[in-house]
C-alpha cells in the first residue's frame, strides 16, 4: 500500500516538473494592461470578474448581435484591454448644417458606420457628401480614473493653461442624454455638460461612453438605449426598438464595473537613468504642457480612486492640433482640428496589443514616435520644433521614457 502510494506522488511530482516547463510563467503585472485596481473587495473583484467575461463574450444574433454591427465583442476592439489597429478601425461622419453647426448624419445612419451585419441584412454603405473619420479604438484601462476627476478640477487645468500661455485646451460641452444622471462633482453650463471620453471628448462619463459602444460597435440594446443601428440604404425591415433590453442591467452594470476598475497601465524602468533622462526632455521641449503627467480624482466610493493621484500624461482637453491632423470632422462643439488629448499610459506595451506593428495617433497613420510627431502642429507647433532641435541621441533618450510608459 505505502509502496503504491509512494509511487503516486512519484508520478504527481514527476508530472508537475514537467508541466511547470511547458505552462508560461504570467507575465508580471507591469508588462499587461488588464489588471484590477487594488483594494478591490471580494464581492468587487467577482463583479470585476463577471464584466471581464462579458467584455470578451462573443454576441450572436439570437442574443441581440446587430443586425448591423461592426464587432461581436468587445474585446475584438480592444485585444488585452488596448488600443486597436487598422484592421479594426471605425469609421465616423457627419456633415456640416447650411449655419456651420455640425449635424451627426443621424438621419442617414451616423455618426458611425456599421461595416457587418447579421444573415440577411445589410451592412452599411458609406453616404456620399459627408465628412469621414478613421478612429482607432482606445484602450481602455484606467477609465475609472478619468470617470472621477472633478469638473472644477478640468475647469481650473483650462484656466492654469490660458495664464501660462504656452497653450489653451478647452472643453467640448454637450447636452447629455436623457438617461445622464450628474454626480455631485459635475458642472452644469446652460444645460450642458463637460465631455472627457472619446478622441473628441463626445461622452460626458463612462456610462455614456458604453451605451454609445455597445449599440453602434455591436448593435447591442441597453435600458439607456433601445434603438438598434439602422441602415437607411437597404429596405429590409429593421426593428427600430425593442421593449426588452438585449443586455440586462445586471450585466451592463458588471460591464461597466469592469470598465471603471481596471488599473491604469503600470510604468516599468522608472529609475533607469535613459529613463529619467527622457523624461527631463518631455517635459524641456514642451510635450508635457499637453500630455500632463499628473492628475488627481475626486471622491469615489472605491478606495483606489477616492482622491488619489494618477499618471495619464493627458490633461483631458481639446486641443488645436493643426492642418495635418484635421480631419474636417466633429463631434459636439468642438473645431475639426481639435482633439482630446490621448493618454500615453500604456503606450509602451501598445504594440503587443495591435499585432505587433505600432499604430500611432487618432487613425494609426503613423508607424514610429518620429513620424506621429511630425503630424503635430498648431498648439503643439513649439514641442514639434524643439523636439526637431534635439539631438539624434537626446531623441533616442525621449524614446526610451515614452517606451516605459
Amino acid at each position: 500500500m505505502k509502496t503504491r502510494i509512494l509511487l503516486a506522488v512519484l508520478i504527481f511530482i514527476s508530472f508537475s516538473i514537467g508541466c511547470s516547463k511547458l505552462v508560461p510563467k504570467a507575465p508580471k503585472s507591469n508588462a499587461v494592461l488588464a489588471e484590477p485596481l487594488p483594494d478591490l473587495t471580494e464581492f468587487q473583484l467577482v463583479k470585476h470578474l463577471k464584466g471581464d467575461e462579458l467584455f470578451a463574450k462573443q454576441y450572436t444574433a439570437d442574443e441581440g448581435l446587430g443586425p448591423i454591427f461592426i464587432q461581436s465583442a468587445c474585446e475584438n476592439c480592444h485585444a488585452g484591454d488596448g488600443k486597436g489597429s487598422k484592421f479594426n478601425s471605425v469609421v465616423r461622419f457627419g456633415y456640416f448644417n447650411e449655419d456651420s453647426t455640425w449635424n451627426a448624419a443621424l438621419e442617414i445612419g451616423g455618426p458611425q458606420l456599421q461595416t457587418r451585419a447579421i444573415s440577411n441584412y445589410s451592412p452599411e454603405i458609406k453616404p456620399n457628401n459627408v465628412s469621414i473619420s478613421n478612429l482607432l479604438p482606445m484602450n481602455v484601462t484606467g477609465l475609472g480614473y478619468f470617470d472621477a476627476v472633478e469638473d472644477q478640477y478640468l475647469l481650473n487645468l483650462v484656466n492654469e493653461q490660458a495664464v501660462i500661455g504656452k497653450v489653451s485646451g478647452r472643453l467640448n460641452y454637450l447636452i447629455p442624454p436623457s438617461y445622464f444622471e450628474p454626480a455631485e462633482n459635475r458642472i452644469s453650463t446652460d444645460g450642458r455638460y463637460i465631455g472627457r471620453f472619446g478622441r473628441k471628448a463626445s461622452s460626458v462619463n463612462l456610462q455614456h461612453r458604453v451605451v454609445d459602444a455597445l449599440a453602434e460597435d455591436m448593435g447591442l440594446t441597453t435600458e439607456f438605449n433601445k434603438q438598434n443601428p439602422i441602415n437607411f440604404n437597404s429596405t429590409e425591415d429593421f426593428l427600430n426598438s425593442n421593449s426588452l433590453p438585449e443586455i440586462s442591467n445586471k450585466d451592463f452594470n458588471a460591464i461597466m464595473f469592469y470598465l471603471k476598475t481596471l488599473e491604469a497601465p503600470r510604468r516599468r524602468n522608472i529609475n533607469n537613468l535613459d529613463v529619467v533622462s527622457g523624461e527631463q526632455i518631455f517635459t524641456a521641449i514642451g510635450c508635457a504642457n499637453c500630455h500632463r503627467p499628473v492628475m488627481k480624482t475626486g471622491s469615489s466610493k472605491l478606495t483606489a480612486l477616492n482622491i488619489v493621484e494618477f499618471y495619464p500624461y493627458s490633461d483631458l482637453l481639446v486641443h488645436d492640433m493643426g492642418e495635418a491632423l484635421d480631419d474636417n470632422y466633429t463631434e459636439g462643439n468642438i473645431s475639426t482640428s481639435e482633439w482630446r488629448t490621448p493618454p500615453l499610459w500604456g503606450i509602451g506595451l501598445q504594440k503587443e496589443s495591435q499585432g505587433g506593428e505600432l499604430y500611432l495617433l487618432h487613425d494609426g497613420r503613423a508607424s514610429t514616435y518620429d513620424e506621429a510627431i511630425q503630424f503635430h502642429s498648431g498648439e503643439a507647433e513649439f514641442a514639434k520644433t524643439s523636439y526637431n532641435y534635439l539631438s539624434d541621441d537626446n531623441k533616442e533618450l525621449l524614446f526610451v521614457f515614452l517606451n516605459s510608459l
